[in-house]
């Protein structure tokens, strides 16, 4: 609910459209850089293994890992991919902080360039 009052009602235009990319350089602000986030599998691989769409993000190798070993222990998949299973998970996880975080830092860097905006028309008048 505060996320729908800040986007939509008391800073909207500031808020960040979660359905189009960052307006800003990704690299500002980081003097070392980032480190690029990749995915090892092809589209090939992914698609022989049947990987529905939705998991097709940046844990799907974690995926394809847990995928083969519920293969291969399939009458004990919980005792025998418990490993796989929570590295699939850890990485779901650190992907939503991931985001989350991007988009915090987003909303404060468009409020920050409308702060810059507003002294420099305040300094012209």
């Amino acid at each position: 609910m505060g996320n729908v009052m800040y986007a939509y009602i008391t800073h909207s235009d500031t808020a960040p459209d979660i359905n189009k990319p960052p307006t800003f350089d990704p690299m500002l602000g980081f003097s070392n850089g980032r480190k690029e986030r990749a995915i090892e599998a092809t589209r090939e691989e992914l698609d022989r293994a049947n990987v529905p769409l939705d998991r097709r993000d940046y844990c799907v190798d974690f995926y394809l890992k847990f995928l083969r070993c519920r293969a291969e222990n399939f009458p004990r998949v919980a005792s025998g991919c418990h490993h796989e299973k929570h590295e699939y998970d850890q990485c779901e996880y650190e992907d939503f902080v991931m985001r989350m975080k991007e988009y915090e830092r987003e909303k404060r860097m468009k409020e920050r360039a409308k702060r810059i905006m507003e002294a420099s028309e305040e300094l012209e008048d």
